[in-house]
């Protein structure tokens, strides 16, 4: 469970860096072994609530203006095999009682942009962001000559697609730049996202639609009227995209892309999408948090190359656990220096026979992900990787629990404090702006700061013998903590990092017993009552309270002003104490908007039928839900009487 806390955290930093500040730390294949990782991990225990594998994509850089979505941008699942595809599949299936149609297209290898058009004129282009919101890059992306600044299509119409930069422009662009581009992906996501736009000219980057968002003015039934609209639009008119009827043809449509088209191609793709044709089953189906049900990305096979292991260094994560990292003798692989790998633990480096010297085989999973195969040879001056007798960041002895090592002073570990005083004050905990890494880092060696209670300590003083403060930097931070102190009961909690506690976790404990004193004296059978929550989660909010070093610092905190507020969610309306499930499809709202009316007159919305689920509403063509729901003798009502209650003409 330390594992999977340790890579959140270290996953949304690097998120940070390359969404928000354009300036990663790490390669996109060392970053996307850990994000495998920790989705390995997930799948044998849970998903925590802060994961970046329920995120679409980064928060808005600076330095842009954001432009709030008029519909949310998902990111897709995805399976590196046939037979996650078929898995799927047959989900989708079982949900529609019927074979239905697929669509498949090539998966781009850039950057997500939507643009709008306003009685056929081009207004707006907006990065993806979180999803949510994006940055607005109007200008850069008026430089890109196959968007469109005119289309017949008269009404509002978002598009959507990827930006990319091809593989000919790349090679011209490198002739004669002064520091050239490491690959196509990365070029076009930087000529997007830089303030120069001079520079995204200089590109020449070019736009792959594959998308409608919201449109007003024209209506469609499938994806295949949409590609047909794109194409009228000018769009997409040479785009791979096929239909995908009853049958096997799609595996060799797979195998002819991975093999023989994308060599050929003059652009990067990385895989091949499906998505449910029909728009009325999407809505039928729903979304995930990060994903759509109705769309599933197939990422082709990884490419496999030699490199030999120069060290294993040793990395100390939040809670003293010591993870293991080959690094590398750098190797090309589509495009991207590959320097390092992850490293399970000491047993998986034993049982693999990994040792600094020997040659190894690497391989990229999916394209980005840097993984040790196995041993090629061994060399003569190959050596053993042991497990470290001390810690490398402190130097206090280590000890090991059965396959993992730890530190055995985790409370006084600099990583381990700068991770936890970082997660404290991050975005959905007590939210301090400019509390960086950095930061901390600086206040644990030059301030003595050792606990995140003594934020609430610092001075303007203290704070100005710090290397780069001056006046108006310190006097900002200290409003940001001081504006911190008064917070909701579910951002407390997410602050406090209970182990395997998010911020939704966080929110459901908050409405439940409504006070901090409410929790620490909630029983293990209390807590498995709520929703989504077992044995482990129980135990870890159980534990966290019977220690003695945990509540003093939660008292530490209310002594120096944090003051906590009620979470405000509406308790009244016509569906308060209802927990509502949507099924099938309806005319009049989006099932997303349907949710939302839900939730704003007091309900609650779940995504199956179950024992506490107390109402169905039941659109046109409902499905297994609505059979379930009425085995249960679950009330249901219609569209009709759905609109009938939310009291809107």
């Amino acid at each position: 469970m330390e594992r999977m806390i340790e890579l959140v955290a270290l996953l949304n930093r690097y998120n940070q860096e390359y969404y928000e500040e354009d300036n990663p730390s790490v390669s996109d294949a060392e970053y996307d072994a850990l994000y495998d990782e920790l989705l390995a991990l997930e799948k044998q225990y849970f998903v925590l609530p802060d994961s970046p594998t329920r995120r679409v994509g980064g928060r808005t850089q600076k330095g842009f203006a954001t432009v709030t979505h008029r519909e949310r941008l998902y990111s897709l699942d995805k399976s590196k095999t046939k037979e996650g595809i078929v898995e799927w599949m047959d989900k989708v299936m079982a949900e529609s009682g019927r074979f239905v149609p697929l669509t498949l297209e090539y998966k781009y290898d850039g950057l997500t942009l939507n643009l709008t058009y306003e009685k056929g004129h081009f207004v707006r282009a907006v990065t993806r962001g979180d999803g949510t919101t994006g940055e607005d890059v109007t200008a850069q992306a008026m430089t890109i000559r196959d968007i469109p600044r005119t289309i017949p299509f008269g009404g509002s119409v978002d598009i959507q697609g990827e930006c990319i930069m091809r593989l000919s422009a790349l090679k011209a662009y490198n002739e004669t730049a002064a520091v050239p581009l490491k690959n196509a992906r990365n070029a076009a996501a930087g000529g997007i996202r830089n303030t120069d736009v001079e520079e995204a000219a200089k590109r020449h980057l070019s736009f792959m639609a594959y998308n409608v968002g919201h449109v007003e003015g024209a209506t469609f039934a499938t994806q295949s009227e949409m590609h047909r609209f794109l194409q009228q639009n000018g769009f997409c008119r040479d785009q791979y995209f096929r239909l995908v009827q009853n049958g096997d043809d799609w595996k060799r449509w797979l195998d002819e892309v991975e093999t023989i088209d994308r060599p050929k191609l003059d652009y990067l793709i990385d895989g091949m999408v499906f998505k449910v044709d029909d728009l009325a089953l999407r809505e039928e189906l729903g979304v995930t948090a990060k994903f759509p049900k109705w769309a599933i990305a197939y990422k082709f096979h990884a490419e496999e190359v030699t490199s030999r292991v120069l060290d294993v260094v040793w990395q100390v994560s939040r809670t003293g656990k010591l993870n293991p990292l080959a690094v590398l003798d750098p190797v090309d692989i589509g495009g991207v220096s590959v320097s390092r790998a992850t490293l399970s633990n000491i047993s998986e480096i034993k049982r693999k026979d990994i040792r600094i010297g020997s040659d190894v085989f690497v391989r990229r999973s999916g394209d980005v992900i840097p993984e040790i195969l196995g041993i090629a040879r061994h060399n003569a001056d190959s050596v053993e990787v042991e497990a470290p007798a001390v810690c490398p960041a402190c130097g206090a002895p280590t000890v090991q629990k059965g396959v993992f090592v730890y530190c055995t002073n985790p409370e006084h570990c600099a990583p381990r404090v700068v991770a936890a005083i970082e997660h404290f004050a991050s975005k959905d905990a007590m939210d301090i702006d400019g509390l960086s890494v950095k930061t901390i880092e600086q206040m644990y060696n030059d301030l003595g700061l050792r606990r995140a209670d003594e934020l609430y300590d610092l001075t303007k003083e203290r704070l100005l013998t710090l290397d780069g403060f001056k006046d108006k930097k310190a006097s900002n931070l200290l409003a940001s903590i001081e504006k911190s102190k008064t917070t909701t009961l579910s951002r407390f909690i997410t602050a406090l990092a209970i182990p395997n506690v998010g911020k939704r976790t966080a929110e459901q404990m908050a409405d439940a017993f409504g006070s901090i004193e409410g929790i620490e004296g909630a029983t293990r059978l209390e807590l498995m009552s709520l929703d989504d929550f077992g044995q482990v989660m129980a135990d870890s909010v159980v534990d966290y309270f019977a220690s003695a070093d945990n509540r003093d610092f939660v008292a530490s905190l209310l002594r120096k002003g944090v003051r906590i507020e009620q979470d405000t969610h509406p308790v009244e309306g016509v569906f308060a104490n209802e927990v509502v499930v949507l099924t099938g499809a309806l005319s009049r709202y989006k099932r997303s908007e349907a949710a939302a009316l839900i939730k704003e007159r007091g309900g609650k919305v779940a995504d199956s039928v179950s024992a506490k689920v107390t109402l169905v509403v039941a659109g046109a063509d409902a499905g297994s839900k609505l059979a379930k729901a009425e085995k249960l003798q679950i009330k249901v009502i219609d569209e009709a009487e759905f609109v009938r209650m939310l009291g809107i003409d």
